[in-house]
């Protein structure tokens, strides 16, 4: 997929096809904006949260929204397929669905495998799957993955140990997969740290470190991280790359 990061036009993407799961709220819906108000045709996917997830859909020109459970590999092949049915391609995946309870990392008892199961299935094999699924496709296309990690997959931080393996994962599975399948896709990953999103709701304590540690002073805002994710699929010659997005909070951890 070639790229144009100087072009201003509304619809520079039109005409192409972008599957960006978690997109109902924060990263994900904001994400869909972006795509949407510059031409593309979005599929809007989440589990839970349907009504919030329609409403994204019906706020833009050219998107449908599915409820899917990314943790299912048929459920990964039915959001592939359901975006060739409705536009005959697909350009770019973006895997943004992402899961992890808060543990307090020394709390070994209460991050269970069954915990370690749960957060896997969807940070990791989800997005494994998916890409799976997606990869003719997108090499048609010459299109794009960008997997959204997070700054605990390369430092010690994170809400979790299981949620910071999963995103350690998947930021090596970006990088493999970047090696095998160029140049027909491009695999790339953002790693955000602390972001202001539903999931980050009462974390006042988080934020209050941010703002006294992080050389910016606050946490990101998924209009942030968004700017970076359009950024990798908009860069023809990028791949294999971990950006990470955290305000530079990991040069003081």
């Amino acid at each position: 997929m070639t790229g144009d990061v100087t072009s201003g036009a509304a619809d520079r993407w039109k005409d192409r096809v972008v599957l960006i799961t978690g997109s109902s709220s924060g990263i994900g819906k904001v994400v869909a904006q972006r795509f949407g108000g510059l031409g593309a045709s979005v599929l809007v996917n989440s589990f839970r949260s349907a009504e919030a997830g329609q409403a994204v859909a019906d706020s833009l020109p050219d998107a449908l929204y599915v409820q899917a459970d990314v943790a299912d590999e048929r459920e990964c092949a039915r959001l592939v397929e359901t975006a060739l049915e409705r536009w005959g391609r697909l350009d770019v995946l973006v895997n943004n669905a992402g899961t992890g309870p808060v543990i307090p990392h020394g709390d070994l008892k209460s991050a269970t495998l069954e915990v370690w199961h749960d957060v896997f299935g969807v940070n990791v094999f989800g997005a494994w799957a998916l890409s799976a699924a997606a990869m003719p496709e997108l090499a048609k296309a010459r299109g794009c993955i960008v997997n959204v990690t997070s700054l605990a997959g390369i430092r010690e931080v994170g809400s979790s140990v299981p949620y910071a393996c999963s995103k350690a994962a998947t930021n090596h599975m970006t990088e493999l997969l970047a090696k095998v399948v160029g140049p027909d896709v491009r695999v790339n990953a953002v790693a955000p740290g602390l972001v202001d999103t539903p999931r980050t709701e009462g974390w006042t304590g988080s934020f209050e470190v941010y703002g006294q540690r992080a050389p910016m002073r606050r946490a990101a805002t998924s209009e942030d991280v968004a700017d970076v994710v359009m950024f990798l699929c908009e860069s023809p010659y990028m791949t294999g790359e971990i950006l990470v997005v955290d305000g530079g909070f990991g040069l003081t951890a």
